[in-house]
């Protein structure tokens, strides 16, 4: 019974990677997939019919995990009681991490510290400081960068517990020279990815990594950032998921305070201190900020009127007919074509499936940049 249980998990975890290393299979696209057909297994074997990618390889999924075992790793699928509450309120959350050390760390009250890799020696030294006094209470969550990033990693480490977020696999440190900084976060802490092993960062990845910072925490604190740094995207999305924004001000004279003086400017919480952070920072998200929208809609009100839903043909190329390059309210799609829920939602996920759509967080789609008109 024992040995039967253990297989079946197995074969469960196989087909829930091979799902999420099937091509055209996005975050959003493998939610809909699994609240369409239910379960992984199911999910895949309705992918012939909806797509011409070739589906991931059971043998290669096999691989994937061993890799992951044996660097002492665990991978966690969305939808798995040990999967971080908050990353998951994002909508194109990560369907698959794979984490080194504490996973229950994943699910603590957590706080970003994020910056640039030029940071001054003060703006490391702040980083630092504020680490060390927030990990006595609170996680604190970087992405094992050169600058803030890896001075909050070092301050946290010496008071509590840090989580590295990163944009390559867990056997792979980026950039080099941190080897020994990502043995010690895995040994105290925990590192966390998407990213299957042996992924060496590309510049896309990053944006990646990013999300993954935001989603973790409660709010986000910017130390010395430029007007186009990467700390300010993961501000961003940490803003558009409701957590609150923090920033160290700097000298007007320095151009990597723009970024950080910017934030402040805009509203976010000037931060001197770690009681600044603590007094501000929220137990949940703020409702204000953008919550998951539901990815399988409601049937319309029974007094608006339908026409019969239309064969499936005949249903995406209505639907490519209603969309551009500019993202569209799935809802909206749901008025204007007249076709039910479900038929819009069949359509939409072969046409993302096919490459023709994109889907987008906010329960909004729109035409790939590669889609024909």
């Amino acid at each position: 019974m024992r040995a039967t249980k253990r297989k079946t998990a197995a074969k469960d975890t196989i087909d829930l990677l091979r799902l999420v290393r099937t091509e055209g299979v996005g975050p959003i696209t493998f939610r809909r997939l699994m609240e369409r057909y239910g379960s992984a297994a199911a999910a895949l074997a309705a992918l012939p019919g909806l797509t011409k990618s070739p589906i991931a390889a059971a043998d290669d999924a096999e691989r994937e995990i061993e890799r992951t075992t044996k660097l002492g790793g665990k991978l966690i699928f969305w939808g798995d009681p040990d999967y971080p509450p908050l990353l998951a309120m994002l909508d194109d959350a990560p369907p698959c991490l794979a984490v080194q050390g504490d996973v229950g760390l994943l699910r603590a009250r957590s706080v970003a510290i994020v910056g640039g890799r030029n940071a001054s020696a003060n703006g490391q030294r702040m980083a630092e400081t504020l680490a060390a006094a927030l990990a006595t209470s609170l996680v604190v969550v970087s992405g094992l960068a050169r600058g803030i990033d890896a001075a909050a990693h070092k301050g946290a480490l010496t008071a509590g517990k840090t989580i590295a977020a990163i944009a390559s696999g867990l056997d792979v440190t980026y950039p080099p020279g941190h080897e020994n900084l990502q043995s010690r976060i895995a040994e105290a802490g925990a590192v966390v990815t998407e990213a299957p092993p042996g992924t060496t960062p590309q510049a896309r990845h990053f944006p990646r990594r990013n999300r993954i910072i935001a989603g973790l925490s409660l709010g986000v604190v910017v130390v010395e950032a430029s007007p186009k740094s990467g700390s300010l995207i993961t501000a961003s999305i940490a803003q558009d998921a409701g957590r609150e924004i923090f920033a160290v001000p700097g000298s007007p004279l320095d151009p990597r305070s723009r970024g950080a003086n910017d934030l402040l400017r805009q509203g976010a919480v000037l931060t001197e201190t770690a009681a600044d952070v603590l007094a501000n920072l929220p137990l949940q998200p703020r409702a204000s900020g953008q919550p998951r929208l539901p990815l399988v809609l409601a049937e319309p009100p029974p007094h608006r009127a339908e026409t019969p839903d239309p064969d499936p043909s005949t249903a995406r190329s209505s639907l490519l007919t209603l969309l551009g390059p500019t993202p569209t309210a799935v809802d909206d799609l749901l008025r204007r074509c007249q076709f039910s829920a479900s038929a819009v939602m069949a359509a939409l996920l072969e046409l993302e499936l096919a490459g023709r759509v994109e889907a987008l967080p906010g329960n909004r789609v729109a035409l790939s940049p590669s889609a024909e008109s």
